[in-house]
C-alpha cells in the first residue's frame, strides 16, 4: 500500500436507518485535504456542526461508539469508520442528517462498496503512521477483557471472543493486514444474544433492528408464546429457531462471524487514535469501551512520540551559530525588547533559538509579580524574533531593515514559562519567503514539551534613516 494519503474523488451517500434510533438518515461521504483524518457533521443541526473522530470524544459505549463535541452527538461509527480504514483512506468528512449512523446490514460492506464507486485518490502528503518501540497493555478485570498492542511492520489485529455460551464457544480470527479486510471482515455482521435482544425490545432501544442487519445467537430453548413475540415484532411469520443456534436459522457467511464482527468493530474504534498504525493488536474478550479506552492510550502515546520526534535535537551547550552580540547586528531589538539569546541552527527554511528566562526580565516586575509567568504576547515576541532572524539573514545589508507583524494565527499556549526556563524556538518556513513576505509556523519547548504554538506572517522593510520605505501600510 502507498505511504501517500489518500481520499475519495468524488462525493456519494447511502441511506438507511439507525439501528437503536430507526431514524432515517443519509450519510454521505465528502473528500477532504491532507492530514484531515476523519470528521463527522450533523448537517441536520443548525451551525452544522463538526465532531472529530477522536478517541477524546467518545461519551458513550454501551451499545455501539458514540462521538459529542460541543453537544452534537453522532452515535454507532464504527462501521462506517472501519470502512474507511479498511480501504486506506485517510482524509474523508462524513456529513450525516441524522443523529446515528445507518446500520444497513449490520457491517461495514455497504459502506465499502459505496466509498468504491467515489473512488480513491492519492494526495501528495506522507502518511505518519504510529508505531510502537515497546509492547503496550489494556485490562479491564471486571469485563476480563484484554489487549495488547505490539510493534509490527503493519497494521494486523487478532481477536479471541469467549462469552461462556455453548452456542458461540470460544473463536478466534485474525486479520493480517487491511488488504483482507474488504473480503474477510467487512461482510461479518453484528450479534446479539436473544436474552440481550429481549431486553432492547422491551426498552424500545432497537427501533431498526430487523432480523437483516443483525445475527440472534439462542443459547437456550425457545418457548412457543416468545417465538410468536418475535414475529410480531419484527413482522416475520417465518422466524424460526430449532433448538440452540441463530434465530431463523441465519446462514453465517463465517463460522467465525461473530469473532470477525469484534474484529471489525476494533478497526472502527481504532480510527479514533486519528492516524494509520503500524502495529499488531491481540484482543481477547473485546467490546467497544474496552477498544475506546486503549484508543485513548494509544493516542496519549502517538502524541507523545510526535512531541518527541518535533522537538529539536540541539546540544544547548555547544557553542551557538549567533550569540547575543551576532543577533544585535542583525535585529534592531535592544533590552528590554531584546528577546533572543542565541540562535543554534539556521538555514534558508527553519531557524531554532534559545531565550533563557530569568526573573530579571522586566516584564516580570508588574506581571504577576508574586508569581511570575512570562506573558504570552512576549513569547510571541520572542518567537518572531527568532523568525526576523531567519527572513532578516536573506538579505546583504539586515541592520538597514525592519521586521513587522502582518498577520499571527492559531496560537496556542499549553504551559507556563517561569524563570529559570529555558524556551527553545523551533520555526520552519510555510511558503518560501517572496518580496520580503515571511509566512512560518513555530513552536516553542520547554524540558521537550511544548509550551506555545502559532503561525505568523511578517514583512521586512527597508529604512532610511527614520523613513519606512514601503508603499504598503505595515500592522507593528
Amino acid at each position: 500500500m502507498s505511504d501517500k494519503q489518500r481520499t475519495i474523488k468524488s462525493p456519494v451517500s447511502i441511506s438507511g436507518v439507525g439501528l437503536h434510533t430507526g431514524a432515517p438518515v443519509t450519510l454521505t461521504f465528502n473528500p477532504a485535504e491532507e492530514n484531515h483524518w476523519y470528521k463527522f457533521q450533523r448537517i441536520d443541526l443548525e451551525g452544522k456542526p463538526i465532531i472529530d473522530a477522536d478517541a477524546d470524544l467518545a461519551v458513550d459505549t454501551s451499545r455501539g461508539t458514540t462521538l459529542e463535541k460541543n453537544g452534537a452527538k453522532v452515535h454507532t461509527t464504527e462501521h462506517v469508520l472501519a470502512a474507511l480504514m479498511g480501504l486506506g483512506i485517510d482524509n474523508c468528512l462524513i456529513q450525516v442528517t441524522g443523529p446515528e449512523m445507518p446500520i444497513m446490514d449490520g457491517s461495514s460492506l455497504k459502506f465499502i462498496e459505496i466509498l468504491e464507486t467515489a473512488g480513491i485518490v492519492e494526495q501528495n502528503a506522507e502518511r505518519e503512521y504510529f508505531e510502537l518501540t515497546e509492547n503496550l497493555t489494556f485490562e479491564d478485570p471486571i469485563k476480563k477483557v484484554e489487549m495488547l498492542a505490539v510493534p509490527q511492520d503493519e497494521f494486523r489485529v487478532t481477536v479471541m471472543v469467549d462469552y461462556g455460551s455453548e452456542v458461540l464457544g470460544t473463536q478466534h480470527a485474525s486479520m493480517y493486514n487491511l488488504r483482507e479486510f474488504k473480503s474477510e471482515i467487512a461482510p461479518c455482521r453484528t450479534f446479539v444474544f436473544l436474552r440481550e435482544l429481549e431486553m432492547l425490545l422491551q426498552h424500545n432501544l432497537i427501533k431498526g433492528g430487523d432480523l437483516d442487519n443483525a445475527i440472534v445467537l439462542v443459547d437456550s430453548e425457545l418457548p412457543k408464546d416468545k417465538l410468536d413475540h418475535l414475529r410480531k415484532v419484527f413482522n416475520k411469520p417465518d422466524v424460526e429457531v430449532k433448538g440452540r443456534g441463530v434465530l431463523n436459522n441465519t446462514k453465517l457467511h463465517f463460522y467465525n462471524e461473530p469473532a470477525r464482527h469484534k474484529l471489525l468493530d476494533i478497526v472502527g474504534d481504532l480510527a479514533l487514535v486519528g492516524r494509520p498504525m503500524k502495529v499488531h493488536i491481540l484482543a481477547a474478550r473485546p467490546g467497544h469501551a474496552g477498544n475506546v479506552e486503549f484508543a485513548k492510550k494509544l493516542k496519549a502515546l502517538a502524541k507523545k512520540q510526535k512531541q518527541e520526534k518535533d522537538y529539536p535535537k540541539i546540544d544547548l551547550n555547544k557553542p551557538p551559530l549567533l550569540n547575543i552580540m551576532d543577533i544585535m547586528k542583525i535585529l534592531p531589538h535592544r533590552q528590554p525588547m531584546l528577546l533572543v539569546d542565541k540562535i543554534m541552527e539556521l538555514s534558508e527554511e527553519h531557524v531554532i533559538g534559545v531565550k533563557n528566562v530569568t526573573l530579571n526580565e522586566e516584564f516580570f516586575k508588574g506581571h504577576f509579580p508574586d508569581n511570575p509567568v512570562m506573558p504570552g504576547v512576549m513569547l510571541i515576541e520572542a518567537m518572531a524574533q527568532c523568525g526576523g532572524v531567519l527572513v532578516l539573514k536573506t538579505v546583504p545589508d539586515p541592520e538597514n531593515y525592519l521586521t513587522y507583524f502582518m498577520k499571527i494565527d492559531g496560537v496556542k499556549f499549553k504551559k507556563m514559562v517561569i524563570p529559570g526556563d529555558t524556551v527553545v524556538f523551533s520555526l520552519v518556513l510555510v511558503t518560501p519567503i517572496r518580496r520580503g513576505i515571511c509566512h512560518m509556523r513555530g513552536v516553542a519547548y520547554v524540558n521537550n514539551k511544548p509550551v506555545m504554538e502559532a503561525e505568523m506572517m511578517a514583512q521586512i522593510v527597508k529604512v532610511k534613516g527614520h523613513e519606512v520605505k514601503t508603499a504598503e501600510p505595515q500592522l507593528t
